[in-house]
């Protein structure tokens, strides 16, 4: 068995990361999905997460918005909507993302001024990016 696979993850803005890497856990619309050398091929969404990457021992974290992957046998491919490194999460940035976010859903619920639909699905999109910008930073929010 092969003992790396090659992950490419590509944002509108740039590559933002390309490596062989010995395994990617990711949160797909199917679920999460541990990926190894050798997988089957695939093309899955991908949800707003912070992606677990698997390199020589160690993991690190990539924060994604969402979008999709394609996964070979030799390779991965993730074309996200946007992604960082936790090195350029602007922390401050992200956790008042956060608050927005939460007090638009609770403004929804107590209908504090009225909003649509669409307006609360927004509101947890933003949410949930903001959670995935905070996890892979370290600030322990998922």
């Amino acid at each position: 068995m092969a003992s790396s696979i090659k992950l490419e993850i590509v944002s509108p803005d740039a590559k933002v990361y390309a490596s062989d890497i010995s395994m990617l856990i990711v949160r797909s619309t199917g679920g999460e999905l541990g990926i190894l050398p050798k997988h089957a091929p695939l093309i899955t969404g991908i949800l707003p997460h912070a992606m677990r990457i698997k390199k020589n021992g160690d993991e690190s974290l990539i924060a994604v918005a969402g979008g999709f992957m394609e996964v070979t046998p030799e390779k991965i491919t993730v074309l996200a909507s946007a992604a960082e490194e936790p090195i350029n999460i602007d922390i401050n940035r992200a956790q008042a993302a956060y608050k927005r976010a939460k007090e638009r859903i609770e403004a929804f619920h107590q209908k504090q001024p009225p909003m649509d639909e669409i307006d609360l699905i927004r509101a947890k999109a933003a949410l949930g990016r903001a959670i995935a910008r905070l996890t892979a930073a370290g600030s322990g929010y998922e």
